[in-house]
C-alpha cells in the first residue's frame, strides 16, 4: 500500500477501520501481544443461513483493515467455531426425518443422526460441513473448531477448573438476570449424562474444587451423580460457554448481533472473572426475512446462502453485508437485483475516486484492495426488463440484443456479464414471470403511447439512450397528469412525474418499476419497443 493509502486508512471512517483500530492498543506496550485472534461462532442447529457468512465476511473485512493498519506486521488468525456440543432444544422445520430426530432432543448435536443422509456422523457434522464448503466457496482465510473436539480433547480443561474455581462469582454475575424459576435450576456447568447421553439443565448440590469434580441428581432417577467438569464430561451453559472461548483462546475480536448485547456484557464480565480481558467488537443490527421477523436457522426464513449464489454472485453478497451493518436489513429475494447493481456503480465509481474515497468505497473491502478494473456494460435489472420484454429463455437471446447495444462486447470478452446474464435468466423465471401483471391502457395512456410510437419511429434506427428518453419525455411534458411541478423542464415549466415511467412499465412490461426507459429501449431496440407498445394497444400482451 502506498503512502497516501496508508494515511488515509489511518483516519478512514469506514466502519472496518474504525473498528480495526480498537485492536491497535494491544500491540503496543510492554505486554504487546504478537497475534491477533479473531472469532465467529456458528450454532449449527440448523442450516447454515446469510447471517452467519455475513458474520464472517464483516469479521474478515475488520481482519483486513487490522492487517493494512499494521502493514501486516502482526500475525493474524480467524477461527470459526461451532459449538457443536449443545444439546438440541427442538427439531428444525426444515429438515427432513422430524419424527426420527424428535427421538434426540437433549442429546448434543454432535450426536444427533444426519437427518439428510448417511454421509456424516451427526447433524452437527452435517451443518459443519456445509459451513466450511460455503466458506471455502468464497475463499475465506479461517480455521474451523468444534466445541466438542475441544472439550472432550482437554483443549479447555484448564479455564474449565478456573471456572469451578470461580464459580460463586460467576452465579453471581448470572442469578440476577433469571427468573425464579430458572434461578433454581442454573448452573454453569451442564453435564453429559454417562447413562442417557443429554447434556442435562441441572443444579449442581456439591463442588470440589481440589479435585475438579461437581456433584448433581439425575432427574430422571433420583440418584446423586458426580463427575468431573475436564476431558468433555460437562459444557458450559452458553453465556459462561462464550467466556470460557474467549478466555482460553484469548480471543481479540468477535461481533455480534444486536440481540445479544446483553449476553455479550454478562460473558465479558464472566471473561474477566476468568482472568481475561474479553475481546473487542460491536454489534450489527439483525437480518429479517420479507414479512420483518427475525432470520432463525431452525425456521429456515429468510434466504440460503445457495439460494443468493443461484440469482447472483458471491461477491455481491458480500457487498450486500458491507452496507449499513448497524442497521436492520431485509434479507429476501427481492433485495438480489439492487444489491448486484449497486455494486457493480461501486466498482465503476472506484477508478474516479481518490485515495480518501476509495477506503470508503465498499468494493475495496469485499475486495480486500484489489477492486476489478471495470462493470459490466448492461446492469442487473436492465438484463430482467430485457428477459421480460423479449421472452427470451436463453442466454444466447439475450446476447443478441446485448452485442447490437454494445458492440465488440461478447460472451467471451465479458464473462463476467454472460454470468449476470445467467443470474438473470434464472431470477426472472423464478421471481419476475410469476408476478408479472400486465394492465390495459386507459383513453389518456393509449393517446400517450400512440404519440411515443410516433415519436420513436422519427428517431434513426441507432439513436442513443439520451435521445429516447428525450423523446419519452418530451411525450409526458404536455400532459397534466404527469407533470410534476417539483421538478423543472428544460422549458422552465414543470417536470415529468414518476407517474409516466410506472404506467410505462405497468403496461409494457407487467411490472411496477424498471430501469431508466430510454436505456432500455436503445438495449432492446426501437422497432422491439415500437412492436411492445402496439401489442399493449391491441391487448396483446401476456
Amino acid at each position: 500500500m502506498d503512502t497516501e493509502l496508508l494515511n488515509e486508512a489511518l483516519k478512514s471512517n469506514a466502519w472496518p477501520f474504525e473498528e480495526a483500530r480498537k485492536l491497535l492498543p494491544k500491540i503496543e506496550g510492554s505486554d504487546a501481544k504478537s497475534e491477533i485472534l479473531f472469532e465467529t461462532g456458528y450454532g449449527p442447529s440448523g442450516l447454515p443461513h446469510i447471517g452467519t457468512f455475513g458474520e464472517v465476511a464483516r469479521t474478515t473485512m475488520v481482519r483486513h483493515a487490522f492487517r493494512v493498519l499494521t502493514q501486516d506486521r502482526v500475525k493474524t488468525r480467524l477461527i470459526c467455531f461451532s459449538d457443536d456440543l449443545d444439546g438440541l432444544r427442538k427439531v428444525p422445520d426444515n429438515v427432513p426425518n422430524r419424527e426420527r430426530m424428535a427421538e434426540f432432543i437433549g442429546k448434543p448435536l454432535s450426536r444427533v443422526p444426519d437427518p439428510f443422509s448417511d454421509a456424516y456422523p451427526s447433524f452437527g457434522a452435517a451443518n459443519n460441513a456445509r459451513l466450511r464448503q460455503f466458506l471455502d466457496r468464497f475463499g475465506f482465510d479461517y480455521e474451523f473448531a468444534s466445541a466438542t473436539d475441544y472439550y472432550t480433547s482437554g483443549r479447555f480443561d484448564a479455564m474449565l477448573l478456573k471456572m469451578l474455581a470461580v464459580y460463586d462469582e460467576v452465579m453471581d454475575i448470572i442469578l440476577p438476570t433469571l427468573g425464579p424459576d430458572r434461578r433454581a435450576t442454573y448452573s454453569p456447568f451442564l453435564p453429559i449424562s454417562p447413562r442417557s447421553g443429554n447434556v442435562l439443565q441441572v443444579p449442581m448440590v456439591d463442588r470440589d474444587v481440589a479435585r475438579g469434580m461437581i456433584a448433581y441428581i439425575d432427574p430422571e432417577t433420583g440418584e446423586r451423580v458426580e463427575t468431573t467438569v475436564t476431558g468433555g464430561a460437562v459444557k458450559c451453559q452458553w453465556k459462561a460457554d462464550w467466556a470460557l472461548r474467549w478466555a482460553a483462546l484469548k480471543v481479540d475480536y468477535e461481533m455480534a448481533g444486536k440481540d445479544l448485547i446483553d449476553s455479550v456484557t454478562l460473558s465479558s464480565r464472566i471473561c474477566r472473572a476468568l482472568g481475561q480481558t474479553p475481546p473487542e467488537g460491536f454489534n450489527y443490527e439483525l437480518f429479517l426475512d420479507d414479512k420483518g421477523g427475525k432470520i432463525s436457522k431452525s425456521k429456515g426464513n429468510g434466504l440460503t446462502i445457495d439460494e443468493w449464489l443461484t440469482y447472483a454472485s458471491p461477491k455481491s453478497l458480500s457487498f450486500y453485508m458491507f452496507n449499513k451493518p448497524k442497521a436492520a436489513k431485509k434479507l429476501y429475494f427481492d433485495v438480489i437485483p439492487r444489491a448486484v447493481d449497486e455494486y457493480y456503480a461501486f466498482v465503476d465509481a472506484y477508478w474516479r475516486q481518490d485515495a480518501r474515497q476509495k477506503l470508503q468505497n465498499p468494493v475495496w473491502h469485499v475486495h480486500s484492495g484489489s477492486v476489478p478494473d471495470k462493470g459490466v456494460a448492461v446492469p442487473f435489472a436492465m438484463l430482467l426488463n430485457l428477459v421480460s420484454a423479449s421472452n427470451a429463455g436463453d442466454k444466447q437471446t439475450l446476447w443478441g440484443f446485448i452485442s447490437r447495444y454494445a458492440p465488440g462486447v461478447t460472451p467471451q470478452s465479458a464473462p463476467e456479464l454472460d454470468e449476470l446474464v445467467g443470474y438473470a435468466l434464472a431470477y426472472f423465471e423464478d421471481f419476475v414471470r410469476p408476478a408479472k401483471v400486465f394492465r390495459a391502457p386507459d383513453d389518456l395512456e393509449r393517446q400517450a403511447l400512440e404519440t411515443l410510437d410516433a415519436k420513436l419511429a422519427a428517431l434513426p434506427a441507432d439513436a442513443d439512450a439520451a435521445a429516447i428518453q428525450d423523446a419519452v419525455l418530451d411525450v409526458a411534458r404536455p400532459i397534466q397528469r404527469y407533470q410534476d411541478a417539483s421538478k423543472k423542464g428544460p422549458d422552465g415549466g414543470p417536470g415529468v412525474s414518476v407517474e409516466w415511467f410506472q404506467a410505462l412499465y405497468q403496461i409494457l412490461l407487467g411490472q411496477e418499476r424498471g430501469p431508466r426507459f430510454g436505456s432500455f429501449a436503445a438495449l432492446y431496440g426501437i422497432g422491439e419497443t415500437r412492436a411492445l407498445i402496439r401489442a399493449a394497444l391491441d391487448g396483446t400482451l401476456r
